[in-house]
């Protein structure tokens, strides 16, 4: 019996982003889109509908920012939150992202179906 995909949430107020990361969730085997969100306030009604196991989360957004984001969304469900920053702020915001809960930052520059395949085992073994 084949395990069911595992189901990826987007969240950057970004559009070129969004379409960059569902390229690459359709690109990963395994995997699959259940939601895209511009805002944080969108990202945390559509996790408790979409049920997502990862949620890839930019830091910098208006409204809501990445790491408020990461801790309602950590408070709320056992959602693996994976925090999406630029090479500058990678190491400033390591330490507040996983008190808010999330499972990992990494450089938006480095995702690729490889490294999201990667942090998903790593992060089931935890």
């Amino acid at each position: 019996m084949d395990e069911r995909p595992v189901r990826v949430l987007t969240v950057d107020d970004q559009a070129v982003f969004r379409r960059t990361a569902r390229a690459l969730v359709g690109r990963t085997p395994g995997f699959e889109l259940v939601g895209e969100s511009p805002d944080g306030e969108t990202a945390l009604r559509l996790a408790r509908d979409a049920d997502p196991d990862i949620v890839l989360l930019d830091l910098r957004m208006t409204g809501i920012d990445g790491i408020e984001t990461a801790r309602r969304l950590s408070a709320e469900d056992p959602t693996r939150v994976i925090v999406l920053a630029s090479s500058a702020d990678v190491r400033d915001v390591a330490d507040l992202a996983a008190s808010a809960g999330a499972a990992a930052v990494i450089c938006k520059q480095w995702l690729s179906p490889r490294l999201l395949r990667g942090l998903w085992i790593a992060l089931r073994r935890r």
